[in-house]
């Protein structure tokens, strides 16, 4: 009597593959779970929208070129300017709409007391955007 025993009579081999069918089974219920709920995330709520005919255009503002030499004279647009008419020039230029950008060129001799005037100058006048213009060595 083997009521105990490992040997319950079965002569089959062991199985060596994996048993596909849970897989299956579960991809089958998520197929299912996504057809069902993929037409509700397409909801959306329909509004007639006007058309623009046309596109803004945008103006781009002129460059000043402020250029100093060795010897502190102020050059607008290369243009010999008298220095007591750069704050009023100045003011013209922060009063346009849209602002022009003020590119400031100085010769590698300029005084750095001449440079700093000119962009407090600027500053004061109200020019809000204004760069250095460099030459890279070669």
């Amino acid at each position: 009597m083997a009521f105990g025993g490992f040997n319950q009579g079965d002569s089959r081999p062991p199985q060596s593959d994996i048993n596909m069918v849970p897989l299956i089974d579960v991809m089958l219920v998520l197929l299912i779970v996504f057809m069902i709920t993929a037409p509700l995330l397409t909801h959306s709520v329909k509004i007639d929208l006007p058309q623009a005919s046309s596109d803004a255009t945008e103006q781009k503002p002129e460059n000043i070129a402020l250029s100093i030499d060795d010897q502190g004279r102020v050059f607008w647009n290369e243009e010999l300017l008298d220095a007591e008419l750069l704050p009023a020039r100045l003011a013209n230029a922060a009063a346009q709409l849209p602002q022009p950008e003020l590119h400031l060129r100085a010769d590698r001799n300029t005084r750095y007391e001449v440079i700093a005037e000119v962009m407090s100058r600027a500053r004061s006048a109200g020019i809000e955007k204004m760069g250095f213009v460099t030459v890279p060595e070669n």
